[in-house]
C-alpha cells in the first residue's frame, strides 16, 4: 500500500469530507459530555478537584487547658450542689461535668447590651463575608475540618466532660457527624446555591426567569446540650457556606466547651484572613437567650430544643417578625416486625435507645415489636442491657473510662425520667432492670432501663424521656395497620424507623407514619446522609436544616426577571393603559385568556382574531 493510499484511512474511518458522518460525531460528543455534566456535574466537581489538589490548607495551634487537654486535668471535689449561678458574682455561671459534678469553670451571664454589642459586631463583618467566595468560604471549613481531623482525641474529650458521653459517642454523634457535614457542604454547598432557572411560560417566553440565594445576614442558632461539639458546628458550616454571620446561644448546661469550640472556628478565620466576629457564641440563662431572639439586627432564628421553649423562641422572634425554624421534641418509634431477625436488630436497638445515654433529638423512645416477637424480643434484649457498663467516661476519679453508658447532663432530668418510669411501673409496665439512679456513683447517672407492658395509658407512652430507658410496646396481632395508628398516636413527629425482613413492605408501612423522616432496616443514617433535610412536624416544629433545603433556608430567596431578547420586552398595550378604553380593554384581556389557557384550538384562534381586533 502507497503512502498516499494509507493516509487515506483515517478519513475513510472519520469520515473527513463526509459532512453528515462529522457533524453525527460531533453532536454525540457535545450530546454525551452534556448528559455526563448533567448526570454528574462533571465538570464542577472537576473545577473542585483542581481547587482541592492545588491548595493548601493551613494549620491551627490552638492552646488547651490542663482540662481540655487530659482525662485527669481537672482537680477538686464533687459538687453536692450543682449551682448555675454563681451567688457571689451573678454575672459569671458555673460549669460541671455531670458525671463527677466537679466544677469545670465559669462563662459569662451575659447581659441583652453585651448580647447586643455582638450583634453589632456581627453585623459589620458580615458585610464583608458576604463578598467571599465558595473557594474562600471552603478553605475557612476545610481548615477546622483540618484541626477536627488532627485532634479527634482532644474534642471528644471536651465533650465527654461536658457532657458525660463516651469517647466513642463523642466520636460518632459528634465529630463523624460534624466532618460529614462539612464535607457535604464543601462538594455540593455552591452548587445548592447557584441561580436556579425557572420555565417562563408561552406568556413570558421573551423573559429569562431565576431564583438567587443571597446571604441572608445574621442566623442566631439556638444549641441544646446534649451535643455540644456538633450543635456548636451545625449551622456554623451552612451559615458561612451561605454567606452569613452566625451567633450561637449554648445552652447554660453546656456552656463550658464553647470556648475551645469556639475558638477552633475563630483560628480558622483568622489565619485565613477573615475577620473572626463573623462567628460569636452567646453564654448566659434564658434572659440571654430571649435578648437574643428578640434583636432587631437578627435575621433568622434555628432553635433545637424543647417544644415549651420552641414556643417562646417563636414569642420572642414575632416582634420583629423573624423567621425561625424550630428543631423540637421526639418521641421515636422503633418498629420490629415479625419476620425480623434478631441478632440483626438488637445492636440498633441498644444504639437507638442507649447512645449519649438516650439524649438524643432522634433517639429511639418507643419500641413497637409485633406480638409472634414478643417474648423472645424481651428475653433476648434483658441480659444485653443489664451488661451495659455505666460509669465516668474518662480516666478521673478512679475510673478506666471504659464504659458503654455514661451519665445525664441537666440535673432536673434526673427526676423527669424518674417520674416517668415510676407512672409506667404503676400502670403495670414491667421493670426489668434499671429504673433508678445509680447508688454507687455521684454524678447523674440513670441506669439503663428496659420496660415492657408500656400501653398507651401511660405517660412514657406520650412524653419526651430523653434518658436510658426502652420502651417496649407490644403490637397485637402482628397487625400492620394497629402499628401505624400506635406510632401515629403521639404528638411528635420527628423520625421513625422499621425494621423488617420485606424492605418493600417495610417502606409502605412506614410512609404511613407521621413523621419528618424514617429509615427502613437501620437507624439514623439519614443524619450522615447530609444532603438529606433534618426536621419533623406536629409538636416536633417545622422548617429544616441540612440539606439541599436547610442550606437554602438561610438565604434571602430573589426571584428575578429580565428579557431575554435584546428588543424584545414586555409592553402595555393602548387598550389597556390608563384611561383604559372602554369599549376595546376588556375584549383584548379576554382574547389574552384565550389565546393561552384555553384548550380548544378553535378558541385560541378566536383569541388571537380578539387580539387584532382590539389591539
Amino acid at each position: 500500500m502507497s503512502e498516499a493510499e494509507q493516509c487515506l484511512i483515517p478519513q475513510q474511518i472519520f469520515g473527513v469530507g463526509n459532512t453528515p458522518v462529522v457533524v453525527a460525531l460531533i453532536s454525540t460528543v457535545v450530546l454525551a459530555l452534556y448528559l455526563l455534566q448533567e448526570k454528574t456535574q462533571f465538570f464542577y466537581h472537576l473545577f473542585l478537584w483542581i481547587e482541592y489538589l492545588t491548595s493548601s490548607i493551613p494549620t491551627l495551634e490552638i492552646e488547651m487547658t490542663p482540662a481540655e487537654a487530659s482525662d485527669d486535668g481537672v482537680k477538686g471535689e464533687p459538687c453536692k450542689v450543682m449551682e448555675l449561678v454563681d451567688k457571689s458574682n451573678p454575672g459569671m455561671i458555673n460549669c460541671y461535668d455531670p458525671s463527677t459534678r466537679q466544677l469545670l469553670g465559669q462563662v459569662k451571664n451575659m447581659t441583652a447590651e453585651e448580647v447586643h454589642e455582638i450583634l453589632v459586631k456581627a453585623k459589620k463583618a458580615q458585610e464583608e463575608w458576604s463578598k467571599t467566595t465558595f473557594a474562600q468560604r471552603r478553605m475557612v471549613l476545610r481548615t477546622i475540618q483540618k484541626y477536627v481531623c488532627e485532634h479527634v482525641e482532644d474534642i471528644c474529650r471536651v465533650s465527654s466532660r461536658e457532657s458525660g458521653k463516651p469517647m466513642v459517642d463523642a466520636v460518632l454523634g459528634e465529630v463523624t457527624t460534624t466532618c460529614e457535614k462539612i464535607r457535604t457542604i464543601c462538594e455540593w454547598g455552591e452548587l445548592w446555591l447557584r441561580p436556579d432557572y425557572r420555565p417562563t411560560g408561552p406568556m413570558m417566553m421573551h423573559k429569562s426567569a431565576w431564583l438567587e440565594y443571597v446571604p441572608l445576614g445574621i442566623i442566631v442558632a439556638i444549641a441544646p446540650w446534649n451535643y455540644p461539639f456538633h450543635n456548636s458546628m451545625n449551622h456554623v458550616i451552612s451559615g458561612l457556606m451561605a454567606g452569613n454571620a452566625v451567633v450561637g446561644k449554648v445552652s447554660e448546661h453546656a456552656s463550658w466547651s464553647s470556648t475551645y469550640y469556639g475558638n477552633i472556628i475563630r483560628k480558622a478565620l483568622e489565619v485565613n484572613g477573615h475577620n473572626p466576629d463573623i462567628v460569636a457564641t452567646v453564654t448566659g440563662m434564658a434572659a440571654a437567650g430571649q435578648a437574643l431572639c428578640s434583636d432587631p439586627l437578627v435575621d433568622k432564628i434555628v432553635f433545637t430544643g424543647s417544644t415549651p421553649i420552641g414556643r417562646k423562641v417563636m414569642e420572642s422572634a414575632s416582634k420583629n417578625l423573624t423567621p425561625v425554624i424550630l428543631e423540637l421534641g421526639g418521641k421515636d418509634a422503633m418498629v420490629i416486625r415479625h419476620d425480623c431477625k434478631l441478632e440483626e436488630v438488637l445492636p440498633w436497638v441498644l444504639r437507638g435507645c442507649y447512645q449519649n445515654s438516650g439524649q438524643n433529638c432522634v433517639g429511639v423512645e418507643r419500641v413497637l415489636v409485633y406480638e409472634s416477637l414478643h417474648d423472645k424480643f424481651v428475653e433476648t434484649v434483658v441480659p444485653k442491657v443489664e451488661a451495659i457498663r455505666q460509669g465516668i467516661p474518662l480516666r478521673v476519679c478512679g475510673s478506666d473510662g471504659k464504659v458503654d453508658c455514661g451519665s445525664l447532663i441537666m440535673p432536673s432530668q434526673m427526676d423527669i425520667v424518674q417520674a416517668l418510669v415510676d407512672d409506667a411501673v404503676k400502670k403495670g409496665a414491667t421493670l426489668h432492670c434499671g429504673g433508678k439512679k445509680k447508688a454507687d456513683l455521684d454524678g447523674q447517672f440513670f441506669q439503663p432501663t428496659v420496660l415492657s407492658g408500656v400501653t398507651e395509658e401511660m405517660k412514657i407512652f406520650h412524653e419526651e424521656v430523653f434518658g436510658p430507658i426502652m420502651t417496649i410496646i407490644k403490637v397485637p396481632n402482628d397487625s400492620d395497620e394497629e402499628c401505624v395508628r400506635m406510632v401515629n398516636n403521639c404528638a411528635f413527629g420527628l423520625g421513625s424507623s422499621i425494621f423488617t425482613a420485606d424492605a418493600a413492605k417495610g417502606l409502605a408501612i412506614g410512609r404511613q407514619f407521621r413523621t419528618g423522616m424514617l429509615t427502613v432496616n437501620d437507624y439514623a443514617s439519614n443524619y450522615l446522609v447530609q444532603s438529606l433535610p433534618f426536621g419533623g412536624c406536629k409538636e416536633s416544629g417545622f422548617g429544616r436544616f441540612a440539606g439541599i433545603e436547610g442550606l437554602r433556608a438561610l438565604c434571602l430567596e430573589r426571584s428575578i426577571c429580565v428579557d431575554r431578547i435584546p428588543g424584545i420586552k414586555t409592553s402595555i398595550p393602548s387598550c389597556i393603559d390608563f384611561p383604559i378604553d372602554g369599549e376595546k380593554g376588556y375584549p383584548f384581556t379576554e382574547s389574552l385568556i384565550q389565546l393561552f389557557y384555553n384548550e380548544s384550538l378553535i378558541s385560541k384562534i378566536k383569541g388571537i382574531i380578539g387580539l387584532v381586533k382590539n389591539g
